[in-house]
């Protein structure tokens, strides 16, 4: 059930607990992080890094006092690389879930609702992130990381290598429908958090709007769902809250006006992703085209709505008066050699489909080819796994 969100006194109350986090000075835990070198079987690193958390707890003096139980809440654990929840990183959160509820004499896990940051002690994230191998048996990297929300320090910080085999990355729906890379300097601080060595301070970025991530969380799980008014109204409930203007929920705006069929509200609000992005220099958008082709994707349920989104990028480019790099990328199937000139051939494509909306853009867009040398998933599977790396960047360089 998504939550009731008129309550500015919670919300303030939430952001009163993380504030005085942010101003701790609470002496540096003195545990050691546990790192693993070798790669392990998926169930037993995840068992690995849950347990390190556990023990750090229970030898830093003063964390764990007699008869203490800490409450703690899960901010959704992510891929580290992209920023995406996928079918993986749900499992991995299961199984820490599990793994630290069953200290149930020590932790007691909340759910992720605005009502349980004000009781709530801790705060748990994970990550999942693929280590670039040329081995047959590739590995992923899970960090995890407990913070004092009193403190804003990270007093619990654990890595251990996972096999990948078996492990699906498929992208939740909400990620998989996504029009663009939803990595930004919140998901950024949440990673940054996660690496955090115990005794070092959480992300202050992450940490000054994470009041917000369970309204976010709760509107995505119903567009998971298919609940899309709920979503949409999950999303606007966040984006009126403080700190409640981030890029997860303008898209999350998009997606569900799109899939309620409201066709002038999702182009509004993807005129906001793309002002967003430009404000911030991080708009990446999976424009998909024919294998080996410069032609968009047949299938009109994909790139139908391609039109309105060059519209819109030309529009809010023109608005802001800025210079572009329109960078295309591909995913790595092929030769070095015959990607490079794909993707440049395919940002030629787009530069010119945005002189075409706004041919005052013409002077201030140039373009480039990177190949598969940017792979953000970097699979080769050329499905929904890895499609952000088959996206066009936008990035704002100097005008001549």
């Amino acid at each position: 059930m998504t939550p009731k969100l008129r309550a500015p006194a919670l919300w303030a109350l939430a952001a009163a607990v993380l504030a005085l986090g942010l101003s701790g000075c609470a002496e540096p835990p003195k545990a050691a992080v546990a790192v693993a070198n070798e790669v392990l079987p998926f169930e037993q690193a995840v068992a690995q890094a849950a347990d390190g958390l556990v023990q750090q707890t229970q030898q830093t003096p003063g964390l764990l006092g007699r008869a203490a139980r800490r409450t703690i809440v899960l901010d959704p654990m992510l891929d580290a690389s992209t920023g995406q929840q996928t079918v993986a990183t749900q499992l991995l959160q299961q199984r820490v879930a599990e793994r630290m509820n069953a200290k149930a004499e020590l932790f007691e896990i909340l759910p992720f609702r605005v009502d349980s940051l004000a009781r709530a002690q801790w705060l748990l994230t994970g990550t999942m992130t693929r280590v670039p191998s040329d081995r047959s048996d590739p590995a992923r990297r899970i960090n995890l990381a407990l913070t004092d929300l009193k403190t804003g320090q990270v007093i619990a910080q654990t890595t251990a290598l996972a096999r990948d085999q078996g492990l699906d990355h498929t992208p939740l729906p909400y990620y998989r429908d996504s029009p663009v890379l939803v990595k930004d300097q919140v998901i950024d601080g949440y990673v940054r958090t996660t690496a955090t060595k115990p005794g070092g301070p959480a992300d202050k970025y992450y940490l000054e709007r994470f009041a917000v991530a369970p309204v976010i969380d709760q509107a995505t799980a119903s567009y998971n769902a298919e609940h899309y008014q709920e979503a949409l109204s999950g999303y606007r409930s966040a984006l009126s809250m403080p700190a409640g203007e981030q890029l997860r929920v303008l898209n999350g705006l998009y997606l569900s006006e799109t899939r309620l069929g409201h066709a002038t509200e999702a182009e509004q609000a993807f005129g906001r992703v793309v002002a967003f992005g430009i404000q911030y220099d991080e708009l990446g958008v999976k424009f998909l085209f024919n294998p080996g082709t410069t032609e968009f994707w047949s299938d009109p349920r994909i790139s139908g709505v391609y039109p309105m989104w060059l519209r819109q990028i030309a529009r809010e480019a023109q608005s802001a008066k800025v210079c572009m790099n329109v960078v295309g990328h591909t995913s790595r199937t092929g030769t070095e050699q015959v990607n490079d000139t794909l993707s440049l051939k395919r940002a030629n494509v787009i530069r010119q489909r945005l002189n075409g909306e706004q041919a005052t853009l013409t002077a201030r867009l140039q373009s480039s080819g990177m190949g598969f040398r940017e792979n953000i998933v970097g699979s080769g599977t050329d499905n929904a796994i890895d499609a952000l790396d088959r996206r066009v960047e936008f990035k704002i360089v100097a005008c001549p």
